[in-house]
């Protein structure tokens, strides 16, 4: 079973790729409805971390047990998307020919659905009610027949946010989210966030500190693949290990 009222629990996780551990012997767990933030330099092993979770790599060791007791190694990408884990990759990924809308009626977790279907306008109530909720959520609500390829980078983020909430995560994997954003952007993006992980788990990797220090609570580091430190933003930036290997123990600012 998972750690008590852990909604993910890594435990000693392996991944090796020829001989290069990307994680290494890595312990990592996340509660229900917590907001955890995870940085780390290049090649800490942030993003293979979400990799493993979401069944994207297979590590050599370890268990990655989801909710009660359920083992995500060896079950497919899909299957762990039915469990209840959603992911946003950093590029977002919309249709960028159909409207704001039609991006999110196709991201809805359905029975049966197809493309042919959802384009003809055969959403039931309830699912448009979903859809209206969720651009009420994601600042999008003006936008609803705005062809998705033209809208500004931090839209794209929030409407790719959007369809991946309409498929029901409890957890959900977010990749560098404010990436290219402008100030304003990034701002409304953390609140975003914030006001999401009052019904959902969220994991973020996030190398903007300004933004980290916005947004989180409680602060993972990773470091050659393997957790160094973990605690609120202020513990986290005053270890003495975080600092060194960081900036050689200057004051961290941005990782």
């Amino acid at each position: 079973m998972t750690e008590r009222g852990s909604i993910i629990y890594c435990e000693g996780v392996v991944m090796d790729y020829d001989g290069f551990k990307a994680l290494n012997n890595c312990n990592f767990r996340v509660h229900y409805n917590e907001l955890r933030v995870v940085i780390g330099p290049n090649g800490a092993g942030k993003t293979t971390l979400l990799d493993v979770i979401c069944g994207k790599t297979t590590p050599a060791a370890g268990r990655v047990i989801f909710g009660k007791d359920t083992e995500l190694i060896g079950k497919h990408e899909d299957d762990i998307v039915k469990l209840g884990i959603g992911r946003k990759f950093q590029a977002p990924s919309v249709y960028a020919n159909l409207s704001v809308w039609e991006n999110l009626d196709l991201s809805l977790k359905r029975p049966s659905k197809g493309v042919f279907p959802t384009l003809r306008g055969q959403s039931t109530p309830g699912e448009r009610e979903r859809i209206g909720e969720t651009l009420e959520t994601i600042g999008l609500k003006e936008h609803t027949q705005t062809r998705a390829g033209s809208l500004s980078h931090g839209q794209k983020q929030w409407l790719e946010i959007g369809m991946v909430i309409l498929q029901d995560p409890q957890l959900l994997l977010v990749d560098e989210p404010v990436a290219g954003m402008t100030d304003k952007e990034t701002e409304q993006t953390g609140r975003l966030l914030q006001s999401l992980a009052e019904k959902h788990a969220i994991v973020v990797i996030e190398h903007d500190m300004e933004f980290v220090r916005q947004i989180a609570r409680i602060v993972t580091v990773l470091h050659e693949g393997t957790v160094i430190c973990e605690g609120p933003v202020e513990t986290v930036q005053a270890d003495d290990r975080v600092r060194e290997i960081y900036l050689g123990r200057q004051k961290v600012t941005h990782v």
